[in-house]
């Protein structure tokens, strides 16, 4: 019987496609946040699938035919979606937690704002740097490395046949890690800054007491963080063309490692 113009073998195949390329897309930033409407991230997800449907032509036979079987595939590409996903948002969480290591030492740890994608606060800083992180990496074709990966995805871990092992827990660790250095070594310049402006101000404030510091440093410190603010953001494109380049090595090395 043919279904939507497809051989029952074929629709197998689409779904089982559809399956781990819609877990995936809405564990990436952006597409898996609340400000993408459902039916956008369900219509992206089946387009994206189409497109990788006459490339990548899974098993039909890895298809369950029992409920127990539905749920082990779906728990399998669950935990892989989280995986990958995780891997992803570590290196934006590193952009906006050096973003606000920045807005705290320049006074602006009380004024945030909405994130529209998780719907809670944050600061000003940290969402202006994870924008401009996420303008850079979709110009350095970061998508287009990211759909290249799915592809490749069907090929190193079959579908259900997930493994999580010691290797991946510790490459994880190691990329968490890596997430603060990169942080502090991006918002280094204006943290570097702020620190000595303070150092002066309290130096200012032992020998000229008459002066009032508080009124003074508050408004110097903001302009000399946001100029660093700008050289942090220098940092910032070298460190996402960096990730950008090496992003693909990374996700097939986490992938092999989940790898029966």
């Amino acid at each position: 019987m043919d279904i939507l113009g497809l051989s029952q073998e074929q629709f197998k195949c689409l779904i089982l496609i559809l399956l781990r390329v819609s877990i995936i897309l809405f564990m990436f930033p952006v597409f898996g946040g609340m400000m993408v409407p459902k039916p956008v991230k369900a219509g992206l997800a089946l387009m994206i699938t189409i497109v990788l449907f006459p490339i990548v032509r899974p098993d039909p036979r890895l298809f369950p035919e029992s409920l127990v079987g539905s749920i082990n595939l779906i728990l399998s590409e669950l935990v892989l979606g989280l995986i990958i996903g995780l891997t992803i948002r570590l290196f934006f969480a590193a952009i906006q937690l050096g973003g606000q290591l920045i807005g705290f030492q320049m006074g602006f740890a009380i004024a945030n704002v909405l994130d529209p994608e998780s719907g809670t606060q944050g600061s000003i800083l940290a969402q202006l740097g994870y924008w401009v992180a996420l303008l850079c990496f979709l110009i350095l074709d970061g998508h287009h490395v990211l759909l290249e990966t799915l592809a490749n995805s069907f090929s190193i871990i079959k579908m259900g046949s997930l493994g999580i092992g010691a290797g991946i827990f510790n490459r994880i660790s190691e990329v968490s890690g890596d997430m603060f250095a990169m942080a502090i070594k991006i918002g280094a310049p204006a943290i570097t800054a702020l620190l000595l402006t303070s150092a002066a101000f309290g130096i200012i404030a032992r020998v000229v007491p008459q002066v009032n510091i508080l009124i003074v440093a508050f408004p110097i410190k903001i302009v000399v963080g946001l100029f660093f603010f700008g050289i942090s953001l220098q940092i910032l494109l070298h460190f996402t063309r960096q990730y950008v380049t090496g992003f693909e090595g990374m996700l097939t090395v986490i992938m092999r490692l989940m790898r029966v």
